[in-house]
């Protein structure tokens, strides 16, 4: 991905809990399949999760209820 392109609007759907939209954001920049979007999705979540837990309005227990990969 141009991460530095991209990353805003990644960390947008991370922060609002959409999931899916941020997986194919990532997908189309990077070209990549979902299970390595979904790995960078996971990574960029953690690393945001460290630095601005306060953006969050779910807590990291209940972030990915309701999602199966």
């Amino acid at each position: 991905m141009g991460p530095v392109q991209a990353w805003p609007e990644v960390d947008d759907h991370i922060v609002a809990k959409h999931i899916l939209a941020g997986v194919r954001v990532i997908r189309h920049h990077r070209g990549c399949g979902i299970p390595a979007a979904l790995d960078e999705f996971t990574e960029r979540y953690r690393w945001l999760r460290q630095t601005r837990p306060q953006d969050f309005t779910v807590g990291d227990d209940s972030y990915w209820d309701g999602f199966y990969s």
